[in-house]
């Protein structure tokens, strides 16, 4: 799968390119404790940091990045971004737009939202035929001030303009500096196709194949990560 991205010439010197979501792993789980005390089984147990499922899925697809510092005050946001006009026509320079409230009407998200903002998109993405572009919130990222609302992109179609990201801002009290580099989206490229559902009961097989996996589950730590866990490529 090759993902291809784009971008106003003028600014390819200026943008944090996109990079793959393994390596803008937050500080916080690298800082987790590997396990912690449970006053309930009274003992320590293994926390999620040791769950591939649960690193996996923040280590998959790729990462889009805050082109430069914004200063957020109480739902105000700024920027002091100096950049080169682009030299294509109709491309944006602010870092953020914003969608009126309107266009959230009825979305249970939006409740007391008076806008979203908007990520502005500094390149194109370009996926393979047949492919689309999953567009989420950083997984497992909730620290993060706003969310992402997630879309599906046929960008194998639609590679010639940027694709947004809108969000809807968590903290209204928050006051600070979105620093250049921030997550703003996690990218998946995925199958456009419709997968054809299948539905079995169990036979002997697979009933003995169940109840093994959930005893060795059960009985041996890293059961799933030494003898399941797919060895994934580097970028």
């Amino acid at each position: 799968m090759r993902m291809i991205f784009r971008c106003d010439p003028q600014l390819a010197d200026h943008l944090p390119r996109p990079v793959a979501a393994r390596t803008a792993l937050p500080d916080w789980l690298r800082a987790m404790p590997s396990k912690a005390h449970s006053e309930i089984h009274g003992r320590d147990i293994r926390t999620v940091k040791q769950c591939p499922p649960f690193v996996d899925a923040m280590a998959y697809g790729v990462m889009v990045l805050l082109p430069c510092d914004v200063v957020v005050d109480r739902g105000a946001f700024s920027w002091n971004w100096d950049i080169p006009e682009p030299a294509t026509s109709g491309h944006p320079r602010a870092p953020l737009s914003f969608h009126v409230a309107a266009q959230l009407a009825g979305a249970p998200f939006a409740e007391g939202t008076q806008a979203a903002i908007k990520f502005n998109s500094f390149w194109t993405i370009e996926v393979e035929p047949g492919w689309s572009l999953f567009a989420t919130h950083p997984v497992n990222r909730d620290e993060l001030p706003f969310h992402l609302i997630s879309g599906l992109v046929d960008a194998d179609r639609f590679h010639d303009g940027g694709i947004n990201f809108p969000a809807i801002w968590t903290q209204p009290d928050f006051s600070g500096v979105l620093p250049k580099g921030t997550p703003v989206a996690q990218c998946f490229a995925v199958p456009r196709a419709t997968p054809q559902l299948v539905f079995e009961s169990f036979d002997e097989a697979h009933r003995e194949a169940y109840s093994k996996t959930v005893a060795d589950v059960l009985a041996t730590p890293n059961v799933y990560r030494k003898h399941f866990r797919a060895r994934r490529g580097r970028a």
